[in-house]
This record gives structure tokens, sequence and C-alpha cells, in this order.
């Protein structure tokens, strides 16, 4: 028995994490610079929408990482009562959550040294990071082993992905993390980049003048990859895919069928899920994101 924590970027739905059994260490979100609240249990995904859309590049929202204490109070639960701990951090790259949480397992270690807990950062976030946290919680269904699943997770850890578009690069600019992606020139009206995650980094993949062509771009990266996979070998069988969307649900259910059909035969497409991408990244996409994740299964 152990026990999965995440933090707030992995943006599972609430009932699916208690359904799983896993703990959420939120992130704070703040749409003034004085007052955060915590993402989900203060501020529900759907008002935080709403309010970026009504101000939509006016307010800038912005998140904070949970603080050393948030994590020494969930890892001490655990700990005293003699369960090992998997928790799961989005990329160092995009936050410190993830030294927060080491900074936490030291100072619950003083007290509890007999305490196992694995802190892994995740190299992803956003929905990728949720299909990471879901593939540890269906090896611990599985009966697999504490030192097994964390080497499975390593292991698998390297090969996720997120090919995603936004509405506008603004998001990106004020959220500090242009950085590689400053080269698209898309302060262009009209400009749509196409953004890929690896490796715990965002790289540029290039510029699309309207949402269709940049979703019609998005399936395109995805395609090029599991190709660039097939051409080593691999088994389509082994990977996973879900959609990750922002504000519009209708588009985002539209997107997800066009995958089905391009990729059935090659994928299994009605394993295929729908993930709301929640405040601690969509600060930094705006209200319109839309992509998909593909993960290796652990």
């Amino acid at each position: 028995m152990y026990q999965i924590i995440s933090d707030g970027s992995c943006d599972l739905p609430e009932e699916l994490v208690r359904e799983k059994g896993v703990e959420v260490v939120p992130f704070y979100v703040s749409f003034d610079d004085k007052t955060y609240y915590k993402e989900i249990a203060e501020m529900p995904i759907r008002k935080f929408y709403d309010l970026m859309v009504e101000q939509e590049n006016v307010v800038f929202p912005k998140s904070s990482l949970p603080s050393i204490e948030d994590y020494v109070t969930v890892f001490e639960k655990y700990a005293k009562q003699g369960i090992p701990i998997i928790c799961i951090c989005i990329t160092v790259k995009f936050s410190g959550s993830y030294q927060a949480a080491m900074s936490a397992r030291e100072i619950v270690l003083e007290t509890c040294p007999e305490a196992r807990i694995e802190v892994i950062d995740s190299k992803v976030d956003t929905v990728l990071q949720g299909m990471y946290v879901l593939e540890a919680v269906k090896l611990q269904e599985q009966g697999v082993g504490y030192e097994e699943a964390v080497d499975r997770l390593l292991k698998i850890r390297d090969t996720g992905r997120i090919f995603f578009t936004v509405g506008s690069i603004d998001y990106l600019k004020h959220g500090g993390r242009i950085g590689k992606l400053s080269g698209l020139a898309a302060s262009v009206l009209g400009i749509r980049p196409l953004i890929t995650l690896k490796e715990g980094e965002i790289f540029p993949s290039g510029l699309s003048r309207s949402r269709r062509k940049s979703l019609e771009a998005v399936m395109n990266l995805l395609d090029n990859h599991i190709k660039s996979l097939l051409a080593q070998g691999a088994d389509m069988k082994d990977y996973r895919v879900d959609v990750g969307y922002g504000y519009d649900i209708p588009e985002a259910r539209e997107f997800r069928q066009k995958i089905k059909e391009r990729f059935a035969g090659v994928l299994d497409v009605e394993e295929i899920e729908m993930y709301q991408i929640g405040a601690t990244i969509a600060v930094h996409t705006g209200p319109h994101p839309l992509g998909v994740g593909f993960l290796k299964k652990a």
C-alpha cells in the first residue's frame, strides 16, 4: 500500500481523484496580485475560465505554487501512519513545486525518519501530468509494489509529449513562458502558435493563421511523432492519448472526434479522454488552449 500525491498541475477532475484516492496539493491563483485562492477548492475551474473570458487580454491572472507547509501537512498525514508516498510534481522548468515538496520531505523525515517519500519531477504538466498520475494509479491497482512502481514511472517519464495550440501568445508573454517561442513572430495579427512540450520544456512547432488550421497542425504533429515511433518498432498499444482543453467544451469534443476518426486503427481511440486544463497552466495559455497529451503506459 502506498499513497499517490500530486500537485494541482495534474488537472484531474475532483470526482476522479476522489474515486482513485489521489491526494492533490493545490496551486493558488489570483486576478489582482493580492488575493490568492486555492485552485478548485476556492476557485472552481469553470468560474476561473468565466473570469478569464470576461477579462480576456485585459487582466492576466497569476498562479503561485503550493507552499512547503502545504506539502508538510499532507506528507505528515501518511508518514505518521507508515504509508509510503509517491508525490508527482510539475516539471521543474515551470515551477518550484518540486523543490517545495523536497523541502517538505526533509522536514517530515526529521520527525518521521522511517518515512518513505519519493518525490518525482514528472517533466510534464497539466493533462499529461494527469495521465502520468493515472499510470501510477493503475500500477497501484494492479498490485505493483512501491519500488517497482517508482522505477516504472521513471522509465516512462521521457516519453511524454504535449502538442497544442492557444488562442493568442499574449498569456505566454505575460506568464513568462515565451522562452524558446520568442522566434515565432506571433505578434503578427491572427497568428496562432503551435507548441510542443517535451523533456520538461516547450518548443515552437510552427504557426497557423486560423484556429481550424492550427488544430489540423496539432494532429499532424501527433501523426509525425507516432510515425517516428512506429519506424523504431514501437507498438502503439503501449501508448495513450488524451485531449486537453480550456474554455470551449464543444470545440474540444469535436476535436476529440476528429482524432478518433484520423487515428482509428492506429491508437485505441475509444480510450481517449478529455480533461480540462486547470488554472495553474491556463494563466500561461489563456482561455483557449487545445491539444493532446501522449504518453507510454507504465
